[in-house]
């Protein structure tokens, strides 16, 4: 059923008993902490929402950032009625009534309806598309809510009749300012029955990781815990208190990482790119994320086996075997203890002599096919079976390489319109400097008559 904003306002202020986390919501954009980005003076959005001009939104943001909260501030600010539906429950018979309640309500107070999706991106593409003409036509105003990138979950046509809003997981410096005014808060808060020392208050923030209903949460499992404790001075909690009473009270956040979502990739971007940049304490971060999130190892091994070729290639050969044998490392051993063998290759490979020669000069060459198309193999290099194809040419001129052990044969190999073109270049380090120096000396520039140029 829809929820009237101005109902939920006056339950909040009377329901003391609910959760805190529940309690200390804001309700005002003043009160709304860490997303200054966007709703700080002057901002874009901030000027909508004072304005009554708020056009269709999707909220984009992890887990705790405000994106729910901040839906319903812009229906109290606005004086729209505010609409709710989960998209993991709802279907389209839901969104066609909450369409006609908003029609009713129009009709009769002239009210404005803020639709509110909760999880957007769990909906289908007929279930958005339910709801391109009722947006389209300002039926209602949506505000969908999504911790995944609306790129790659919303359809195009519904993000074009919306505006993206991107929420970041709120800083430390905020969550320490939630977390004071829960603890000083008369009403509806702690009202001071409680204190943090402030390296207390910082472990707390850290531990909520950027999400303020877990800051909020284990506010309230800290001060449960407390109320049991007759040694704590003048109600005065230090950080080993507050570590205590979290490792009692509250499981371990689980690592925000979706194996086929935005942060997968975002993660295993910068893992490849700090191995790339030669930085192995970043690898092994990265690595550790990954690992801690439950990725699967043989995942991750395949992009150290790409590493090895791409970013390394020949300017340090041994590489390709190493990644290779820490793939049958995995393979064999399995987690836990394939973590050793993957933190191993991570740091062998962050440290080797880099080289994306070997990558480049198969793209070249690829490219160049696709530019050129099949060219003629010269005749001289083709092979000959038959006397009919000897008669033709076929072979004609070709000259045994292991008949010139002391030079390389003087005969062009690729297809005449591209003779010259060079597609590997070697660069001037680790292994690859020495083969530089011999493909110099071996593959001299050769002219369409297979002159060389020196």
């Amino acid at each position: 059923m829809p929820e009237d904003l101005f109902d939920f306002v006056h339950q909040q202020h009377n329901q003391k008993t609910a959760p805190l986390a529940f309690r200390m919501r804001p309700k005002t954009l003043d009160d709304f902490a860490g997303q200054d980005r966007v709703l700080g003076p002057g901002k874009p959005l901030r000027k909508w929402i004072e304005n009554d001009l708020v056009p269709s939104l999707i909220l984009w943001g992890p887990p705790g950032c405000g994106k729910t909260t901040l839906a319903k501030i812009i229906a109290v600010q606005t004086k729209s009625h505010f609409q709710s539906l989960s998209a993991v429950l709802a279907g389209v018979k839901d969104i066609k009534e909450m369409v006609a309640q908003a029609r009713e309500t129009k009709k009769l107070s002239g009210r404005k309806s803020i639709l509110f999706v909760d999880e957007i991106h769990r909906f289908n593409k007929s279930q958005q598309d339910s709801l391109l003409p009722h947006v389209e036509d300002g039926t209602v105003t949506l505000i969908g809510a999504t911790t995944e990138n609306p790129s790659f979950e919303i359809n195009a046509a519904l993000l074009s009749r919306s505006r993206v809003i991107r929420l970041e997981r709120l800083s430390i410096e905020a969550l320490e300012k939630l977390i004071l005014r829960a603890l000083q808060d008369s009403e509806l808060g702690l009202n001071s029955s409680l204190q943090l020392t402030p390296e207390a208050l910082e472990y707390l923030a850290i531990s909520a990781d950027g999400d303020a209903r877990r800051a909020l949460t284990a506010l309230e499992s800290v001060w449960l815990y407390a109320t049991g404790l007759s040694e704590i001075s003048n109600n005065i909690l230090d950080e080993k208190s507050v570590q205590a009473a979290l490792e009692s009270s509250m499981p371990r956040q689980p690592l925000l990482y979706d194996k086929a979502g935005e942060e997968h990739y975002n993660v295993i971007s910068a893992f490849i790119k700090s191995i790339r940049d030669s930085d192995p304490h970043a690898g092994l971060y990265y690595l550790a994320r990954m690992l801690e999130a439950g990725e699967d190892p043989l995942f991750i091994v395949r992009r150290l086996v790409v590493i090895a070729s791409e970013d390394i290639g020949n300017a340090y050969p041994q590489a390709l075997q190493m990644a290779l044998a820490a793939k049958d490392a995995v393979d064999f051993i399995g987690m836990p203890e394939a973590r050793i063998a993957l933190g191993q290759i991570v740091t062998y490979l962050a440290l080797a002599p880099k080289s994306n020669a070997a990558y480049k000069g198969i793209n070249d060459a690829i490219a160049e096919v696709h530019a050129s198309g099949a060219l003629p193999v010269p005749f001289h290099i083709r092979n000959a079976p038959t006397q009919l194809m000897k008669t033709e040419g076929y072979g004609k001129g070709y000259r045994y390489a292991h008949d010139q052990l002391s030079e390389r044969p003087k005969q062009t190999h690729l297809p005449e319109e591209i003779l010259g073109k060079r597609f590997y270049q070697p660069k001037d380090i680790g292994f690859e400097k020495q083969m530089k120096e011999k493909l110099d000396l071996l593959n001299p520039d050769f002219d369409k008559k297979g002159n060389t140029s020196i």
